[in-house]
């Protein structure tokens, strides 16, 4: 068993976050990469795998400095820097979910503890991109384009299509795959230990 204790942790996180998180913003709130990501890992500590841990050690450290940069703008100056964290401050939301989304603080030092700790899977960057590329072509496709989940529909900066869809989805799908999660994925596997890949322990 790879990480005992923090097993009954991601039990208790999911028995708590999924029914909160799906009544408050709905199930395809769960397409959001943050949101997928972080059932991964509750997953990847329940069934010990240390490569799905791993893929989340690519996604969680920028997703959690831009969460973080974008609510803290808003705590210092009262205006966002993204505007992604804006439902924090909507009142429509129940308190205690929006207080289960400061995870996005806590999430990327779990994953990069664990990494440090067993080990990073060098075989994460391939499979973190194969979520996004599905993940990213599920967000056009089944959510609505005001949401821009995953900014499937418009980029983050000046709410603008990068062209026709196919071509906009490329070119977030390179930023993330190619840019984030490769940069990631070459710094971990310079600092960290990479064992060889083993079957997931029961």
């Amino acid at each position: 068993m790879l990480y005992p204790r923090l097993r009954w942790l991601a039990l208790v996180w999911l028995l708590v976050y999924l029914p909160s998180y799906a009544m408050a913003y709905g199930v395809m709130n769960f397409l959001f990469l943050c949101n997928l990501g972080v059932l991964i890992t509750a997953l990847a500590l329940l069934i010990g795998n240390q490569l799905l841990v791993s893929t989340q050690a690519l996604a969680a450290p920028v997703i959690g400095l831009v969460w973080g940069l974008d609510a803290g703008t808003r705590l210092l100056t009262g205006s966002f820097l993204f505007g992604g964290t804006a439902y924090m401050w909507d009142p429509q939301y129940p308190l205690f979910t929006r207080f289960l989304s400061l995870y996005h603080l806590f999430w990327p030092l779990l994953v990069l503890w664990c990494v440090r700790t067993k080990g990073y899977d060098r075989r994460a960057w391939k499979a973190q991109s194969a979520l996004a590329a599905v993940t990213l072509l599920a967000s056009r496709l089944l959510t609505e384009r005001e949401l821009n989940v995953n900014y499937a529909y418009a980029d983050p900066f000046f709410q603008l299509q990068l062209g026709p869809a196919p071509l906009h989805l490329a070119i977030v799908l390179t930023a993330l795959c190619g840019i984030i999660y490769g940069a990631t994925h070459g710094f971990l596997l310079r600092v960290l230990r990479c064992p060889a890949p083993t079957e997931p322990e029961p």
